[in-house]
């Protein structure tokens, strides 16, 4: 089985924002991100599990600089060309706009999503 970027149904879409998102690839997902410089998931992961993301995910960094915030306190910068594993327990602030493709369990990527839009709907009010 296989998908193009191109052809993954958008999730969400602003400005300088796009998520695109196919599941039921498996057991996971294929995520693609264009993020703009200064993006907090902090304030979308409130509520969950020490405020942090509890799905691991697997990708590429095809442009741009990600700090991950890990909950055991040490931190990752990733770079563009870089391909990651980012375990359960984390957190992330785009330094430089993002261009990135992840690879995430199915079932709970979506738990997460589904809190951080209801999250970032909150934070529009």
């Amino acid at each position: 089985m296989k998908t193009n970027i191109a052809d993954l149904p958008t999730v969400m879409e602003g400005p300088e924002t796009s998520m695109r998102r196919q599941t039921k690839l498996g057991d996971m997902d294929v995520t693609y991100l264009e993020l703009p410089k200064g993006t907090d998931f902090g304030p979308l992961l409130k509520g969950l599990s020490n405020d942090s993301c509890h799905c691991p995910h697997w990708g590429y960094l095809i442009e741009g600089v990600f700090r991950i915030d890990y909950d055991d306190g040490s931190v990752d910068s990733l770079e563009k060309g870089d391909a990651f594993y980012l375990p359960a327990g984390h957190t992330a602030l785009v330094e430089e706009d993002i261009k990135c493709v992840m690879f995430s369990p199915d079932h709970t990527h979506t738990e997460v999503l589904e809190h951080a839009l209801s999250n970032m709907a909150k934070l529009a009010e």
